[in-house]
């Protein structure tokens, strides 16, 4: 079996993203990912101007710590200020320009009014709280590169600087469906030995999380013939294909004959816990072929391996070039683990008040209830105890399911 790290490293080399891109309103690109460099076409700031309210002044006007100053004019944001003459100063909120003389901004706190006179009870320095042209940005800078994920403050960044519209890869076309003569959906009669197709629910909202344009084929049969023609119809026109259930070796176990008959399977089987029977390979279409991954039935193992492989995998798909692994951090361990298992481990774990991680005392692949709880995972090396109070890896769920 290949370590979770040698597995990862075969999805994302073989991850291509998307080829086709579209124009989208900056206001509508949440999620989505650059497909070209973005440029400043101005700079920000657009001209000197005050971070503080307060009175715009000449620093040489105000050495001696106590000068006193004819107020001269009010500048509001938005409105443009006359030339300063020297011994005044500026009335100025935050925003406005800085008008031409002046060379310092004293906040309101530090000054004194009296009619139409100012006490400056301050010596200020030259630049003293003014924001100078372009010190955030300069025209013609990159500011954002080609391979970027659109968040709200990317979004905020391309509309300081104007632009109303970005050139973005388009959503990727993920087809997903189930597997497993057992399951029902939710508002059906349970039949006995019949379970909830919780997965269903589980991957369709991770998908929606990443942007993705998919397409729900809902239960197929427990039969290769079933497996084998839904594979075909999902491939012609889908960049990816998920399916839960059915990756392992038992007899109603389709997947992987179905991928190989259609396909290829390049990876079959990790050392991983929960999660093992992940598959990901391909399936042929006249024009080449669609990605194909198997996740595990179980729903702990289902959603893990989500995470923790398709996510990633997902990003690159979509034409994010930064970092995309799950990131890790190092906290306490207030629990401890006698055992370590022979495959790398991915214990459920919560941030308790005093800052250490509590375990989930149910670490079975089926106990859905651990995801709720917990607020991340322990990413657990092959053979490694733990006692109270080690440091281990924790990689919290909130930076792994947008």
């Amino acid at each position: 079996m290949l370590s979770v790290r040698e597995a990862l490293g075969q999805l994302l080399d073989a991850a291509r993203p998307v080829p086709d891109t579209e124009t989208v309103p900056t206001l509508e690109a949440n999620g989505r990912v650059l497909a070209e460099d973005q440029r400043a076409t101005i700079d920000v700031p657009s001209a000197d101007n005050t971070q503080m309210d307060g009175y715009a002044v000449r620093a040489a006007d105000c050495a001696s710590g106590s000068a006193t100053l004819r107020v001269s004019q009010r500048i509001a944001a938005g409105s443009v200020g006359e030339p300063l003459e020297p011994g005044t100063a500026a009335r100025i909120f935050t925003g406005a320009l800085i008008p031409p003389g002046a060379d310092a901004v004293v906040m309101q706190e530090q000054c004194e009014v009296v009619g139409d006179s100012v006490t400056v009870r301050h010596a200020p320095r030259p630049g003293e709280w003014i924001r100078r042209r372009g010190e955030d940005v300069a025209a013609g800078a990159v500011i954002l590169p080609a391979g970027t994920r659109l968040r709200s403050q990317e979004l905020g960044l391309a509309a300081s600087v104007g632009l109303a519209r970005l050139p973005v890869r388009r959503r990727a076309r993920v087809a997903v469906f189930f597997t497993g003569d057992e399951l029902a959906m939710p508002g059906e009669p349970l039949q006995p030995g019949a379970i909830y197709n919780s997965n269903r629910f589980t991957l369709r909202g991770l998908l929606e999380n990443f942007g993705c344009a998919f397409t729900d084929y809902g239960i197929v049969p427990d039969s290769l013939d079933a497996t084998r023609a839904t594979l075909r119809e999902a491939a012609r026109e889908h960049d990816l294909i998920i399916t839960s259930g059915g990756v392992s070796v038992g007899e109603e176990d389709h997947i992987k004959p179905a991928v190989e008959a259609e396909g290829r399977l390049n990876l079959w089987q990790i050392a991983v816990k929960p999660g093992k029977p992940l598959a990901f390979g391909d399936i042929r279409r006249k024009d080449g072929a669609c990605y194909f991954i198997g996740l595990p039935g179980n729903p702990v193992s289902s959603f893990i391996t989500f995470l923790l492989f398709v996510r990633p995998f997902l990003l690159r798909l979509q034409g994010v070039s930064g970092p995309v692994e799950p990131r890790g951090y190092s906290l306490r361990a207030d629990f401890t683990l006698p055992k370590g298992d022979r495959r790398n481990e991915f214990l459920r774990v919560r941030v308790n008040a005093a800052g250490g991680l509590d375990l989930f005392p149910n670490q079975g692949s089926g106990v859905l209830t651990s995801t709720v709880w917990g607020d991340g995972l322990v990413d657990n090396p092959p053979g490694q105890a733990i006692l109270e109070g080690d440091l281990v890896r924790f990689i919290p769920f909130d930076g792994l399911q947008h």
